[in-house]
């Protein structure tokens, strides 16, 4: 099976809201949206999760309902969107998303992550995750769609993930990361 990557429940914000690293606690469906995941969720033999608290609540529902512990992999944390966390999207300065815009890949405007350095991070944490044969890891949209990007799946990084969706990384897919073959590299497109 190799990994699944499962997107955290809807988190307690404002929509239109810019959230990465912002600890958010879940939403107030938290408990059905978690009975609807552990109810799809495939057995696993191993539960990692991001750091932030939405992801943290969704994977010790999983890991309690298993009987297997949650290992926090800081790694697996969304991308770092700096002076713009917890900012309204259209609050955020027009100049700077146009930055950001201008040059996708190497831009901070923010002064967090640009997305070049998130995806060499996700890529050095997935490639880490090579061994993995039926583990889940409880993360962000942000994460899988960086994922995607780095197996040449998802160039355009347009992918939407809701909240609660699964993306399943095939062994292969992982030992491609672990050996950091073609189609891995962060923006290799750029």
């Amino acid at each position: 099976m190799g990994l699944i990557l499962l997107r955290h429940t809807a988190p307690d914000v404002a929509p239109g809201t810019c959230y990465g690293r912002l600890d958010l606690p879940p939403g107030p469906r938290f408990a059905d949206e978690a009975a609807g995941v552990l109810a799809n969720l495939p057995p696993v033999s191993r539960v990692l999760t991001s750091p932030l608290i939405r992801c943290r609540a969704l994977a010790e529902h999983v890991g309690a309902a298993r009987g297997l512990p949650v290992e926090v992999a800081p790694d697996l944390i969304e991308i770092d969107f700096g002076a713009w966390e917890g900012l309204a999207w259209d609050a955020v300065p027009r100049a700077e998303l146009d930055a950001w815009a201008a040059d996708f890949w190497h831009a901070r405007p923010h002064g967090g992550e640009s997305v070049a350095m998130f995806t060499a991070r996700v890529a050095e944490a997935l490639a880490g995750l090579g061994a993995a044969r039926d583990w889940l890891a409880v993360t962000h949209a942000g994460l899988m769609r960086a994922a995607l990007h780095l197996l040449g799946r998802d160039e355009t990084w347009a992918s939407r993930f809701a909240h609660g969706a699964v993306l399943r990384l095939s062994p292969g897919e992982l030992a491609a990361l672990a050996a950091g073959g073609a189609g891995t590299r962060p923006g290799k497109n750029a």
